[in-house]
């Protein structure tokens, strides 16, 4: 069973120990005790492909899993057909570099829930489903697409709407952003049992290809009644969730997943608390 921890992006002490480039994340990440990394690309895709070469021989060297994160200003729900192209054109060109570097995950934002939106639902997954054709067609295979449950109330990306786009090609998996969904439901994931519906939930729709090989988010999240504000960091007791009460859960029910941690500025940091407490629990288990 593969269970991984990471960071989104590079934390803020891999510069203060002198690092620039990206390509030492893979070496970094080892020497920390890490083993995933999501690449970011939130700000566009610019990355070209020699780095993303590299950058992908130095993750498998060094037994780093990849992932890329897709532009922000993805939006499939768009009325206008030139940014309905040029969200397409965003998403495949992160599809394009996750290829080049070996990522196996992209995730993206679907985008704005302005307006009716069951309408706006429709036009995301009609677009989604071009995007599918077109990697099909241009015969890039091992990339799953993974849309992220959003913390906001107007942005699509409850967790029933990510699981419906999930419904549409096995391409798609879910990226579940916990810190997302506690700050979207006023503060909903306080207990094992919370966290165990929403993984109930997930199981539910899309089977064990949907619990199989989980993609999440987790961080704490400062929120409003609109949902979420910004991403905290653990050492700042008062935010949630807590991550202690899902790690039982994918412990007991043997769940593989790539955990990447978004908290602001420590999230390597902060990936290694939640190892802890995972590992920490699985040496509990192996001694009983």
């Amino acid at each position: 069973m593969k269970v991984r921890f990471g960071p989104a992006g590079n934390p803020e002490s891999f510069y203060q120990e002198g690092h620039k480039s990206s390509l030492d994340m893979p070496d970094w990440l080892r020497e920390k005790g890490l083993n995933a990394y999501e690449y970011q690309c939130g700000r566009g895709v610019k990355i070209g492909e020699e780095m993303a070469v590299k950058l992908g021989q130095k993750a498998r060297e060094n037994g780093i899993f990849l992932s890329i994160h897709g532009p922000y200003y993805i939006n499939l729900a768009t009325l206008e057909i030139e940014g309905q192209e040029k969200s397409m054109n965003y998403l495949l060109d992160s599809v394009r570099a996750a290829q080049w570097m070996g990522a196996e995950v992209v995730v993206f934002h679907p985008g704005s829930g302005k307006g009716i939106r069951s309408e706006a639902i429709e036009r995301a997954k009609i677009l989604l489903k071009k995007v599918i054709a077109t990697i099909n067609e241009q015969g890039i295979k091992g990339i799953y697409l993974a849309p992220e449950t959003m913390g906001k109330k107007s942005l699509l990306g409850s967790l029933d709407e990510i699981l419906d786009f999930c419904a549409i090609d096995e391409m798609i998996i879910p990226c579940i952003d916990f810190g997302h969904l506690h700050a979207i439901n006023g503060g909903a994931l306080n207990s094992v049992l919370d966290f165990s519906g929403v993984l109930d939930r997930i199981e539910e729709k899309l089977g064990s290809r949907g619990i199989g090989r989980l993609h999440m988010h987790f961080s704490p999240i400062e929120f409003t009644a609109a949902g979420e504000k910004r991403h905290r960091k653990t050492s700042e007791n008062s935010f949630g969730p807590d991550f202690s009460f899902l790690a039982p859960l994918l412990l007991e029910r043997a769940i593989e997943f790539t955990l990447i941690c978004e908290s602001d500025g420590v999230q390597a940091e902060d990936a290694l608390v939640y190892k802890k407490i995972y590992t920490d629990l699985q040496k509990a288990d192996d001694i009983r």
